[in-house]
């Protein structure tokens, strides 16, 4: 039996124009600037008239990641769908896609099957242009530090203390460690830097984190570019460059409006990765999407020990957004491989393996239960291949931790799969909640670090290296020490190696360096071997993309 791709279902579907999109939920037309017929961005003015409750936010995460694939976008988008199937009003916010992953082993983001926002290629490649006009900014900074230093270097930088890297929305790993300025003295100073992926720019973080235009000039002031030889911090309020880059950026900070397949209302803004900065869509598009829907349904990178963490300590705690329930997608098929079953046999029953691989989704609704207070369902992503027993298992063990199973169908049926979850997300979103975030401000970073470890990923405890223990102390001492703290760690494991699945026990997480990202307001804590800018794998995704003569693209996922 042949299954028509992703794209395939996307161009086949019949999308209403985005103004009629924009009049389902309510958005007057003066707000609504088009791009093409399918696309707009939203003035953000909307929100400062629009006088209604807000209505539910509901945060879609995950198990750990596993080669097997999971499907959160795919759930939240079906999710959203079906409570439009059974009468709900729902608003759907995500994350938008980065280039590098769509070309190189991850493919598009815009969720599967019959659970898509469209247009999914536009979404997954130029879309409207934010990512482009993040770079733009980035290296717009990049380059008036460079020049500063070239015109004789007044604020006295010191260019080995230069923390600022130039930006591209590519996995190119030759960029990762460059030397710039050859040619002679009219050609700049000669120095070593490098590039990150665009949105692993502080910039990408700010956007998402920024409550307004001028709340995002602020922030970008504040961004530490690098530091003086008597060790000062330097920002871009000091090259006087945050002006400059608030033009760039005023439209990429509009929210844009798309679709479902289903004709489901659909925001899609920002996107910071959640192994390096904080993974979620911006703040003005969440509110957005609860102002305008009786449920807000989001997503947040990864699993939840990274992407939900990071949702509700940094993101909700500088936005001030009380969640009301939380699902976490699993598949039977990544539960057997955490419980150690190789990807070629993961098709086959076996219950030895997903009893092993469970305790990974259980550490996950735990900690969603009792570390942060809020009411969880399981959504198993179906598969074919999933058998009553397997299944059954799942339930009993969640059932154990009074916690739901809904089987989430709506890769294959769409809103009409994701009715039963649909109805148990109403029913939590109803209960009475006691949120709270796993740690306080005002402990120090160590202190912080520790608890991240010990309640979230269930570490024995955290081990800052002797230059690591010299930057939290210098941190505190330039008045960051009350920050919230963003964990740069692997995806694939609650711990810092991506080798240790399950649920492992016995470990320490070892922190190697951190930096402060001053305009967003919070501390990056780098452990392992985490890059900021990927290489494209053996077969990049980009060998099966392709165009015709009519431009139709053909290839993306």
């Amino acid at each position: 039996m042949s299954f028509k791709t992703d794209i395939e279902i996307a161009q086949e579907a019949e999308s209403l124009h985005i103004t009629k999109i924009a009049e389902k939920c309510g958005i007057d037309q003066k707000y609504v600037e088009q791009y093409g017929n399918f696309k707009a961005k939203i003035d953000y003015g909307l929100l400062k008239e629009i006088d209604r409750p807000d209505g539910k936010l509901v945060l879609v995460t995950a198990i750990t990641p596993t080669p097997a694939g999971e499907g959160k976008t795919t759930t939240t988008v079906g999710l959203a769908d079906g409570l439009r199937k059974i009468g709900k009003n729902s608003v759907v916010a995500l994350r938008e896609p980065s280039l590098g992953p769509v070309f190189g082993v991850k493919g598009g983001a815009a969720g599967g099957g019959y659970a898509q926002v469209v247009p999914m290629e536009e979404i997954n490649l130029h879309f409207t242009g934010d990512f482009h006009a993040i770079g733009a900014a980035n290296n717009l900074l990049a380059a008036m530090l460079d020049n500063h230093i070239q015109q004789g270097n007044s604020l006295g930088i010191d260019v080995k203390k230069i923390t600022w890297r130039r930006v591209v929305d590519m996995n190119d790993r030759q960029l990762r460690n460059i030397v710039n300025g050859l040619g002679g003295r009219a050609q700049g100073v000669p120095r070593e830097d490098g590039y990150d992926i665009t949105v692993a720019s502080e910039i990408m973080a700010v956007l998402c984190l920024a409550a307004d235009i001028l709340d995002l000039k602020k922030r970008l002031g504040r961004i530490i570019v690098g530091y003086t030889y008597d060790d000062k911090p330097v920002t871009a309020n000091d090259l006087k460059a945050a002006g400059a880059m608030a033009a760039l950026l005023k439209d990429a900070l509009k929210p844009n409006l798309v679709q479902t397949l289903e004709h489901t209302p659909a925001f899609i803004h920002g996107g910071p990765f959640a192994n390096i900065a904080h993974g979620c869509n911006s703040i003005i598009a969440t509110r957005m999407a609860m102002k305008l829907g009786d449920y807000a349904i989001t997503e947040a990178g990864f699993a939840a020990d990274l992407g939900a963490e990071k949702f509700f300590d940094i993101k909700c705690r500088m936005a001030n957004l009380k969640p009301d329930a939380v699902v976490i997608v699993a598949t039977v098929r990544a539960l057997k491989h955490h419980g150690g079953v190789s990807k070629s046999d993961l098709n086959n029953e076996n219950l030895d393996a997903l009893e092993k691989g469970l305790p990974n989704l259980l550490q996950h609704v735990d900690n969603i239960k009792n570390v942060f207070g809020l009411p969880c369902v399981v959504a198993i992503n179906a598969f074919p291949t999933d058998t009553k027993a397997e299944l059954d298992l799942i339930e009993s063990k969640c059932n154990a931790l009074g916690v739901n199973v809904a089987l989430s169908e709506v890769w294959a049926k769409g809103g009409e799969g994701g009715k039963v979850l649909a109805e148990e997300v109403v029913r939590l979103c109803e209960q009475q909640n006691s949120f709270n975030q796993s740690y306080d401000l005002d402990l120090s970073i160590e202190e912080k670090l520790d608890v991240i470890c010990k309640r979230i990923y269930h570490a024995d405890g955290v081990e800052l290296t002797p230059n690591a223990k010299k930057q939290a102390a210098r941190l505190t001492e330039l008045g960051f020490g009350n920050m919230p703290v963003c964990m740069a760690k692997t995806q694939y494991s609650f711990s810092d190696d991506p080798a240790q699945l399950g649920a492992p026990k016995g470990f320490t997480v070892t922190v190697r360096n951190l930096k402060v990202s001053a305009g967003a307001g919070f501390i990056v804590a780098l452990t392992g071997e985490i890059m900021t800018m990927p290489g494209l794998p053996r077969v990049p995704a980009a060998e099966k993309i392709d165009v015709d003569e009519n431009g139709k693209i053909s290839g993306l996922f």
